[in-house]
C-alpha cells in the first residue's frame, strides 16, 4: 500500500490561517523525513478563490529533489495546468491531478462548469499534461455523495470513468465523507471495470466516522493508494461541513499492524500532526498524536 500525503495541499486548503510558504516546505519535509514518497503538495487554484492556495509556484520552486519522491499539483482548470507547466515549476512536478465532479451542481460551484464541460476540459488536459511526460490521475469528487443533491448512483461514477480516457490513475473521492464500506466496494469494483488499465486511488474524510472503515474496505477491493493528510487537517471550501481527512498517522499505524504498510515512521507522522497543529492554531483531528503508538517506546 501506499499513502499519498495530501495535507499540504488538501489539508492547508480549508483552514482559516495562511500558512507561509517556507512552513508549508517544511510540512513537505517533515512527510519525506517520516517516508512518504508521494505528496500532493500544492493546488494551482484561483488565488481569491482559495487563498490557502496562493503562492503555489513559490512552494513548489522550494520543493526538495529526493529521489524517488514524486510530487502532485492539483488542477482545476487549463489556466491551472499553465501554471503547472510554466518554466517556474517545470521539472519540480512529476504529476497532475485533475478533479472531476460527479454532479452537476457541485461541479458548477467548484469549477464553474457542467460535469460535462469539465469531463470534456478533462481530455484536453490529459493529453497536455502527457505530453509534458507528467503522470495523470483523475479524481471523481462526490463520488460517494453530492452535499448539494444527495446521492450520487454507482453507475453515474462508472460512466464518467469509462468516458475518461485513460488517466494513469483513477482515484474516487468520498469529498464530504458519507460513504461506507459497502458502498466503497460496490463502486471500486464498477470503476475497476470501467477503466480496468488505470492504478486505483481512494481519497476519505472522516466526517461521520466512517474514514478508516472505508479505507480498509478500499484495500480489499484492490485500491493501491489512499489519500490522507497528516494531523487528519483539510476540507473542501466550496462543500458545506466537509471536515477533514484520515489522518496520515492514524492510517499509517492502522496499515502497518495490519502488515500492508512498510517504511513509513509513524512516530514521525504523529509529530508532524501535533506541530502543524501548532500553527494552524487548532486541535487536529487525528488521534495517534494522543495516544500515542503500540507498543510503547521504551
Amino acid at each position: 500500500m501506499e499513502i499519498v500525503e495530501v495535507g499540504p495541499r488538501d489539508g492547508l486548503q480549508n483552514e482559516k490561517t495562511v500558512l507561509s510558504t517556507e512552513v508549508k516546505l517544511a510540512y513537505v519535509r517533515r512527510a519525506l523525513a517520516a517516508g512518504v514518497r508521494r505528496v500532493e503538495a500544492v493546488a494551482f487554484a484561483h488565488p481569491a478563490r482559495v487563498p490557502q492556495m496562493a503562492d503555489a509556484e513559490a512552494v513548489v520552486a522550494g520543493l526538495p529533489a529526493v529521489e524517488g519522491v514524486s510530487y502532485i499539483g492539483l488542477v482545476l482548470n487549463e489556466r491551472g495546468l499553465d501554471r503547472a507547466l510554466a518554466d517556474t515549476v517545470a521539472g519540480r512536478l512529476h504529476e497532475i491531478n485533475y478533479v472531476l465532479v460527479a454532479t452537476d451542481e457541485f461541479s458548477r460551484r467548484n469549477q464553474g462548469m457542467s460535469t460535462q464541460e469539465s469531463l470534456a476540459q478533462w481530455e484536453r488536459i490529459r493529453v497536455r499534461a502527457a505530453a509534458a511526460g507528467l503522470r495523470t490521475t483523475l479524481t471523481v469528487a462526490a463520488a460517494f455523495g453530492c452535499p448539494f443533491t444527495g446521492e450520487v448512483p454507482v453507475e453515474r461514477v462508472a460512466g464518467l470513468v469509462a468516458a475518461a480516457g485513460s488517466p494513469d490513475e483513477i482515484c474516487v473521492a468520498d469529498t464530504i465523507g458519507v460513504g461506507v464500506p459497502g458502498q466503497v466496494t460496490e463502486l471500486v469494483a464498477a470503476v475497476r471495470q470501467a477503466a480496468p488499465d488505470a492504478a486505483l486511488r481512494a481519497h476519505f474524510h472522516n466526517t461521520r466516522n466512517t474514514g478508516y472503515a472505508n479505507a480498509m474496505a478500499a484495500v480489499a477491493a484492490g485500491v493501491t493508494a489512499l489519500d490522507a493528510s497528516t494531523g487528519g487537517i483539510g476540507g473542501c471550501p466550496f462543500a458545506p461541513a466537509a471536515t477533514g481527512n484520515i489522518a496520515s498517522e492514524d492510517l499509517a499505524y492502522l496499515l502497518t499492524r495490519s502488515g500492508l504498510l512498510a517504511g513509513i515512521d509513524v512516530a514521525g507522522l504523529a509529530d508532524t500532526g501535533t506541530w502543524i497543529g501548532a500553527r494552524l492554531g487548532i486541535d487536529t483531528p487525528a488521534l495517534l498524536g494522543r495516544a500515542g503508538g503500540f507498543p510503547p517506546a521504551m
